[in-house]
């Protein structure tokens, strides 16, 4: 009798902290606009040569004010078939109202904080031909490195996704407009919250990309969805708000070394921020792996 007893008190403690832990609530809405963001999909292709972008950020809007510096590096380990890509926010300044503040929990009004490294392998899985589109996979972690959880800027827990992108461009025969391309996402995203509990989410996106050789315009609308906001045990209340949706619209001038790109994101559902993002991209050459000694290498 006392052995059920145990096993009916043990059991219920762990409901309650289980239910408990998800008083921080892992979901974009209610940390900073870095902590889990929408992943971007590109355009389906993988570079030849190592590329380098550096960009700053601004968030605002919804009460909290947030900028940050980023920088991505994506290299070619067989150029244009295979990838590695790591990205990381290095330093973010933020700050709130006194109603954000008291909502997510946080002590202070503003502060600094450090971002996750995410390390992504990219494959091609098959070349574009006149029938077919670019497919690419990607496999994609998210370290738990991001600082001033207490102060909602970034989880403390890891995460992965993967997913898939295809990529089909149409040659218009123009000149201001030689190129359309149409691209499509479709992946899986999970994430830790706390107590053991993941949250788990498809992800999806869509971006069309207009232009020539000298500048690109691209427009997106991507988001992902949590199954946290649709279990009411766990998220009684019913705002969770794991399930962001969001619109880009990216314009690049290409130059013959720099590409100048400027980016504006609006958070339609659950992600209460709004984008601008300046940056610069560049190859380079030497240190990129040449693949034909990668190649001869594994026979």
């Amino acid at each position: 009798m006392n052995y059920f007893r145990s096993l009916i008190v043990l059991f219920s403690l762990c409901n309650v902290l289980t239910i408990h832990s998800q008083t921080v609530k892992y979901a974009p809405a209610w940390f900073g606009p870095n902590a889990n963001p929408v992943a971007d999909f590109g355009d389906a292709r993988i570079p030849a040569e190592t590329t380098v972008s550096l960009m700053g950020d601004y968030y605002f809007g919804f009460g909290d004010k947030t900028s940050n510096v980023r920088y991505q590096i994506e290299i070619p380990l067989l150029p244009s078939r295979v990838s590695l890509s790591v990205w990381n926010t290095g330093l973010e300044r933020f700050s709130v109202t006194d109603e954000v503040k008291t909502a997510r929990g946080m002590t202070q009004n503003s502060g600094k904080a450090a971002g996750d490294f995410y390390v992504q392998t990219r494959i091609s899985l098959w070349k574009e031909t006149d029938d077919m589109p670019d497919i690419i996979l990607n496999a994609t972690i998210k370290s738990a490195s991001g600082t001033n959880f207490k102060q909602r800027r970034y989880f403390d827990t890891p995460g992965y996704y993967f997913d898939v992108a295809a990529g089909k461009s149409f040659d218009t025969g123009g000149k201001f407009i030689s190129e359309i391309r149409a691209v499509a996402n479709l992946g899986f995203l999970c994430w830790e919250t706390s107590g053991s509990l993941q949250d788990d989410a498809p992800m999806y996106g869509g971006k069309i990309i207009l232009g020539n050789n000298k500048w690109q315009l691209d427009n997106s609308l991507s988001g992902y969805w949590g199954w946290i906001h649709t279990n009411a045990n766990i998220n009684p209340a019913g705002d969770y708000d794991d399930a962001p949706l969001v619109y880009a619209s990216k314009f690049t001038l290409k130059g013959s070394k720099l590409d100048y790109f400027a980016q504006y994101q609006y958070g339609i559902k659950d992600f209460p921020y709004q984008q601008i993002r300046v940056g610069i991209s560049f190859p380079i050459i030497p240190l990129t792996p040449k693949g034909e000694f990668l190649s001869t290498s594994n026979h």
